[in-house]
């Protein structure tokens, strides 16, 4: 077991998420409460690399938990992933105090987090990411928010659409997983949803599809498009021609990544950023925080970066039956 801290880095890695913020104030606060110093790090691996590193305390905290994105920002760094990069990542902990790091993002920022453990700095990663991609856990920071948000966008383009009696392809992030996708469509009540993991490609089942809905009497048609499947503009052409039906593409972007969290990215938030100073505190090290069964869990990183993860299957089935 590795040798307990005093003082610990918070970092934010990859793309923001809402809820982000919540999870640095708790692991600011949790770590105050039990005696150790806490330096926050700029621009994730990029700006602790560039020694970019600032004093916390629980004022520096205050009233961010309703704020979305990270007040620590964030960037991709091409140098940490070189070996050399890592060493002197580890390198600028040591010259700073900095005995354990916790670090906030996807799965990329985790195998970061791995590296650094390897070269004696304790590190525990917070799962943060809009995508809910990550296999060790039911939940990650960020996609409560975001598929609200989305949620409530989509409502609003089905009223447009109706109005003009148009099919509507909404895209919605999700990198390559259709979390996002499922949930709105499901949530929405959509016509069609295409799923990276089960996404065929064939757009004539589309396409008779909407000609069908249309001989039923409905007034519109909103296919919820996933990021990994992408081309919403161009599928949107395609049918237009194929059905006759007036099709516009949508896509949300990186309007899904703001806003304030709701409570529940707030909350899970607050208790993966206590939990992991509590195992930083017990000199525990390569760990990632989950949220598995109901409970908070941990798992080695090595470990947590092999697991896979699938989309639910019964509700995919309730998402293909509710469709009609």
């Amino acid at each position: 077991m590795a040798s307990k801290v005093k003082t610990i880095g918070v970092l934010t890695s990859g793309g923001d998420a809402p809820g982000m913020n919540a999870a640095i104030r708790a692991v600011v606060r949790e770590a105050i409460g039990k005696g150790m110093d806490v330096k926050g790090i700029y621009q994730g691996y990029k700006g602790l690399l560039n020694a970019e590193i600032v004093d916390l305390s629980a004022r520096d905290v205050s009233d961010i938990i309703s704020r979305g994105g990270t007040i620590l920002y964030t960037a991709r760094s091409q140098e940490f992933r070189t070996p050399e990069g890592q060493q002197k990542a580890a390198e600028v902990c040591r010259q700073h105090g900095i005995e354990g790091l916790v670090v906030i993002g996807g799965d990329g920022s985790f195998a970061g987090a791995g590296k650094l453990a390897e070269l004696g700095i304790n590190t525990v990663g917070i799962p943060g990411t809009i995508d809910l991609d990550i296999a060790c856990t039911d939940y990650t920071i960020g996609f409560d928010t975001a598929v609200n948000t989305a949620m409530e966008a989509i409502d609003k383009v089905r009223d447009t659409s109706t109005s003009h009696e148009r099919c509507s392809i909404i895209e919605v992030m999700g990198r390559n997983a259709g979390y996002i996708a499922l949930w709105c469509g499901i949530a929405n009540g959509a016509e069609d949803i295409l799923l990276p993991e089960s996404y065929d490609y064939d757009e004539q089942k589309l396409i008779n599809h909407i000609i069908e809905m249309r001989k039923r009497g409905k007034k519109h048609h909103i296919i919820i498009n996933a990021e990994g499947i992408g081309h919403s503009s161009s599928m949107a052409r395609r049918i237009e021609a194929a059905t006759g039906v007036e099709t516009r593409a949508t896509i949300l972007g990186h309007m899904q990544r703001g806003g304030s969290p709701t409570c529940r990215d707030r909350v899970y938030a607050s208790m993966m950023g206590s939990y992991a100073v509590d195992l930083l505190a017990e000199g525990k090290t390569n760990r990632v925080v989950g949220f598995k069964g109901g409970d908070w869990v941990d798992y080695d990183i090595a470990e947590a970066l092999k697991m896979q993860k699938s989309l639910p299957d019964y509700m995919v089935r309730v998402a293909k039956a509710l469709s009609i």
